[in-house]
C-alpha cells in the first residue's frame, strides 16, 4: 500500500552541484523502480540549529515520496551508507492529511448547519430575584447564655 512521506536529508555545503543532483536522481530513481514517485526540492545551503558533525551550514533537500514503507527503509539505507549526508530525516504524511481531511469536513458541515435559518426566540421576560430576610432578634431569644 502506498503511503505518503516526507523525506528532509542535509548534504555537506561544500559537495558540488552536479553531484548534488547526481543524488537526488539516484535516489528518485530507486523509489520509481520500485513503484512509487518521488519529487525533489532543492532548498539551498542554509546555517544548521548546531553544529554536526564539522559542519555549520549544509544544503537541504525535501523529497516528496508515495510508496510502500519497503521503499523508504531502501532509501533511507542509501542516505545511511552515503558520505556527503549529514543528517535525513522521514516522516510519514498521509495519517496528517486524513485528520485534516476529517477536521476540514467536521467544519464544513457546521457550516451548512449554521447557514440554516433559524426561528426567533420567544421574548424572555426578566424575573427579579427574591431577597433573602434576615431574621430579626426576638424577645424569647436570649442575649447571652447563663454562665
Amino acid at each position: 500500500m502506498n503511503r505518503s512521506y516526507e523525506l528532509m536529508f542535509i548534504v555537506r555545503p561544500d559537495m558540488v552541484e552536479e553531484e548534488l543532483n547526481k543524488l537526488i536522481s539516484t535516489l528518485e530513481s530507486s523509489v520509481t523502480t520500485a513503484g512509487g514517485t518521488a519529487k525533489s526540492e532543492v532548498w539551498g545551503k542554509r546555517r544548521l540549529a548546531y553544529r554536526v558533525g564539522k559542519f555549520n551550514d549544509g544544503i537541504f533537500v525535501l523529497m516528496l515520496i508515495e510508496a510502500t514503507g519497503a521503499v523508504v527503509h531502501e532509501v533511507e539505507r542509501r542516505l545511511r551508507v552515503t558520505e556527503p549526508v549529514i543528517k535525513f530525516l522521514t516522516v510519514r504524511t498521509d495519517e496528517e492529511l486524513k485528520r485534516l481531511d476529517k477536521i476540514k469536513k467536521l467544519r464544513d458541515a457546521k457550516k451548512k448547519v449554521s447557514a440554516q435559518p433559524v426561528a426567533a426566540p420567544a421574548p424572555v421576560t426578566p424575573v427579579t430575584p427574591a431577597v433573602p430576610v434576615a431574621p430579626e432578634a426576638t424577645a424569647e431569644t436570649p442575649a447571652s447564655a447563663p454562665v
